[in-house]
């Protein structure tokens, strides 16, 4: 699909970029996680969201993408694994890839801590989407980092491609292929020379050639690692612009306060800077 603005999170700051962008007339593609797994939708009262005091957060969730989908915005539930930075941006959500001329950066706060080695073997045998890199390992050895709910799903299809997976994740896996061996471990190390050569689990080492971490999302830096940061959230000036042209971001990845009424407030500003970018370059 091609968008105008592709926006990244379902949350309230990037719902607030797709209304503003829907009033200004662009075209836009919401993709994030299913927002009924997320820390608001559980929240039992929302008080402090001015004008629609006393609802559960789930309720307001619900009038948000209510409103944005009556408005026209196209919203995919999905996650996002790669984003490329060329003749505007390329973002590849499952096996589907999309393409926009701007980017709103709306995933909320994503804080993970790297596996030790992950950094370094990044495309030497480190991969975050089975999809994409897959058929690289075909007869080969691989380990899958289950983190997240697809990570089983995303197994399941190493090994149909003829992988020879094996699982890790601090806790069981449900829907994983019986005959894919589990290993439960805490805290995995990948290790290796020019590229990887095993993983160890807990104490136990795993030879294999490539190891797949499937977290439940990629972190906007490791997306584009070209993002300026600062103290642990992305830097954006006055317009929500980041240190990337064509990349605006809003809420929760941006800091402190981590509340609904912020995240909404920067999400409009970061639409309406999209939707002044994009016509900008359709000008030149």
């Amino acid at each position: 699909m091609r968008a105008d603005v592709i926006v990244l999170g379902g949350g309230p700051a990037g719902l607030a970029a797709a209304a503003a962008l829907r009033g200004r007339n662009k075209d836009v593609l919401v993709v994030g996680n299913d927002w009924r797994d997320s820390p608001l939708a559980r929240a039992e009262r929302v008080d402090n969201y001015l004008g629609l005091p006393g609802l559960t957060g789930r309720e307001l969730l619900e009038r948000f993408h209510a409103h944005v989908r009556e408005m026209g915005a196209q919203v995919l539930t999905g996650r996002v694994i790669s984003l490329m930075a060329w003749d505007g941006f390329a973002v590849t959500a499952g096996s589907e890839t999309h393409q926009g001329t701007a980017l709103v950066l709306a995933q909320g706060a994503v804080r993970q801590a790297r596996l030790p080695g992950e950094e370094e073997y990044l495309g030497r045998g480190v991969s975050y989407c089975a999809t994409c890199d897959g058929m690289l390992y075909r007869g080969r050895r691989t380990a899958v980092v289950g983190l997240s709910k697809d990570a089983p799903r995303e197994a399941n299809y190493l090994k149909s491609l003829g992988c020879q997976v094996v699982y890790i994740s601090p806790a069981p896996a449900e829907g994983l292929d019986p005959e894919i061996p589990q290993v439960r471990a805490r805290r995995p190390e990948i290790r290796g020379g020019d590229t990887v050569t095993s993983l160890s689990a807990d104490g136990t080492d795993i030879p294999c050639q490539g190891v797949f971490i499937l977290r439940q999302a990629v972190a906007p830096a490791d997306l584009l690692p070209q993002l300026e940061m600062r103290e642990g959230f992305l830097r954006v000036d006055r317009s929500m612009a980041t240190s990337v042209p064509g990349v605006f971001a809003a809420g929760d990845c941006t800091g402190a306060p981590l509340q609904v009424a912020k995240a909404v407030g920067e999400g409009h500003i970061a639409g309406l800077s999209a939707a002044d970018y994009v016509e900008q370059k359709k000008k030149q």
